[in-house]
């Protein structure tokens, strides 16, 4: 990892510009998940740090975008750079690192390249996604797991993808792998969103649901609430929720599993995940790590 935080701060030195440089330094690294999966798979490439490094560029800034649209105060339990600046910068940080990693991405094999660029189309589409399907209670299971492997396991499955073409390595398999990770992981994050408190989170605890998000653990529960029931669970979209509000929906949740579904159809999605790379104990572990996370 140390050669892709280098790749990383020389492709932000060559932006020549000291306030990308500043600002970029504001921004936490965070689980670098994509960077690690691309070293794991290709780790005999000497372009999997690179690769690595411009995959981390265009996650930041689909962070940096996602936080202004969201509104956000706080990304990994720091102020956000749309907080301590304002939208204008943090939309054109994200465009400087957006940029930057195109133009790094131009050099690699055509698969590669195409791989990567592809995957930021289906982001920013399930991102679009995301934002319309807030403007109204979404109770429709399938219409969610489409944005959320758009907005978010599309770029984890690009990343195992494009480097298990620079690692010879079987493109399908580790495709599903990246894919079914991406999108148990954030199932998991969804569900600590409502288990977790505010300082494990670094946000307020049932947030997604104020901010118009209907994750699977309401939609399951939706599917099983009565017809007074579920006026009442709409009636709290987008609402910041009283203490008697919240704890009604955790009640709920309680009393008809919602919150164990959700984690069964992560831990369905992470074992397929296993299956097709099981002769990878590193790989197998991500997993592992990911799916015992505490809730």
């Amino acid at each position: 990892m140390q050669r892709v935080e280098s790749e990383i701060a020389r492709l932000i030195d060559e932006c020549n510009y000291s306030e990308v440089t500043r600002l970029f330094g504001m921004l936490s690294g965070g689980k670098r998940l994509r960077a690690k999966l691309i070293l794991k798979i290709a780790p005999k490439s000497e372009d999997a740090p690179l690769l690595a490094a411009i995959v981390e560029l265009i996650h930041g800034a689909s962070l940096l975008h996602d936080d202004v649209i969201d509104e956000a105060s706080t990304r990994r339990g720091v102020p956000s750079v749309n907080a301590t600046e304002d939208s204008k910068t943090a939309v054109m940080l994200g465009d400087v690192l957006y940029s930057k990693a195109f133009t790094e991405l131009v050099s690699f094999d055509k698969e590669v390249a195409r791989t990567i660029a592809a995957s930021v189309t289906a982001l920013s589409k399930g991102e679009m996604q995301d934002v319309k399907m807030a403007e109204a209670f979404n109770s429709d299971e399938e219409r969610y797991l489409e944005m959320l492997y758009l907005k978010t396991a599309t770029l984890i499955e690009a990343a195992a993808v494009a480097a298990a073409h620079l690692g010879g390595k079987d493109t399908q398999r580790y495709g599903v792998y990246g894919r079914n990770l991406g999108l148990s992981f954030q199932i998991i994050d969804d569900i600590l969103d409502i288990t977790s408190d505010e300082k494990t989170l670094g946000k307020p605890a049932m947030n997604d649901f104020v901010e118009g998000k209907c994750t699977l653990p309401y939609i399951y529960l939706f599917e099983m609430l009565n017809t007074q029931e579920r006026e009442k669970l709409v009636s709290f979209h987008t609402k910041t929720l009283s203490k008697e509000e919240s704890a009604w929906i955790q009640e709920k949740m309680k009393e008809h599993g919602s919150v164990e579904k959700s984690f069964r159809l992560a831990q369905k999605l992470s074992a397929e995940a296993m299956n097709v790379v099981q002769e990878d104990e590193e790989l197998v572990n991500i997993l592992k790590t990911m799916i015992e996370r505490s809730y």
